[in-house]
């Protein structure tokens, strides 16, 4: 299976970020890829009013992604934000959202673990989500994960155990001291984990990209990778935005899980 890791990087401006999908999702369908995987916070960078723009998965912006999907014969996982349904608060929140359009349709995956760290409260403006989220693809189950998600190696078991083999994480990583190497670190460990292939996609540097970030977001630090079920990088971007494209033997993680089967041998959970 060919996929596309789609390593943009995102502004305040809605349509143009949907022109930077129309562009990358183009250039993935010529280049022969069955998946093309968009960063967390495409729809707009963190830093942003999110409220205001969020809109519901039939909404204009999922429905150009899903007219993309069909004109091109792919699938195109892209983030968002969804309006929250909580009442709780006076403050609207959204939910951080990761829509996957398929030709013959579009599911969506909203981020289970907000990121409250590192002097960053995600959860003062996103609300939560509960449900795991896999799809097939040309016949290959595909589990979907957002950034902070990484950190929580529950999840890509859970997906593993439920026959994905392959596992993507769409994010944003903030910036700071050795938090590149904990993104590359992370990625290669949860693969370990769930011996799976392991598809992370970032939102590019913005200083590499000539944006304007604001301070203190989570707004990219590119670095995105294509990891084997054994815990090897096959393909990796830099800072700046890429299309990152790989090809993955599906045969390697049954492979893999005969020879390492931590799945069979785990006595925890």
């Amino acid at each position: 299976m060919r996929i596309a890791l789609a390593q943009i990087c995102a502004t305040r401006e809605v349509e143009d970020n949907l022109e930077q999908v129309r562009t990358r999702v183009a250039e993935a369908a010529k280049g022969g890829a069955r998946l093309v995987v968009f960063p967390e916070a495409t729809m707009r960078a963190f830093g942003h009013n999110l409220d205001s723009i969020a809109e519901p998965v039939d909404g204009p912006f999922a429905q150009a992604i899903a007219d993309l999907a069909r004109t091109h014969d792919l699938t195109v996982a892209v983030g968002l934000f969804t309006p929250g349904g909580s009442t709780e608060s006076d403050r609207p929140k959204v939910r951080n959202t990761l829509l996957v359009a398929q030709p013959d349709g579009v599911r969506h995956y909203d981020k289970i673990h907000l990121y409250d760290a590192f002097g960053f409260a995600e959860s003062d403006t996103v609300e939560a989500g509960a449900e795991e989220l896999r799809v097939m693809v040309d016949g290959v189950s595909i589990g979907m994960t957002i950034c902070y998600d990484i950190r929580f190696p529950q999840l890509f078991i859970n997906h593993a155990r439920a026959g994905a083999q392959v596992i993507v994480v769409a994010a944003s990583w903030g910036a700071g001291p050795e938090k590149i190497e904990q993104w590359q670190l992370l990625a290669r460990a949860r693969a370990l984990d769930s011996t799976s292939w392991v598809l992370a996609c970032g939102q590019a540097d913005p200083q590499s990209a000539g944006v304007e970030a604001k301070q203190g977001a989570p707004t990219g630090v590119g670095h995105s990778l294509v990891v084997s079920p054994t815990g090897r990088v096959i393909a990796s971007a830099g800072a700046a935005p890429q299309l990152l494209l790989a090809d993955l033997d599906l045969d390697l993680v049954a492979q893999t899980r005969r020879t390492l089967p931590v799945l069979d041998n785990a006595r925890l959970s």
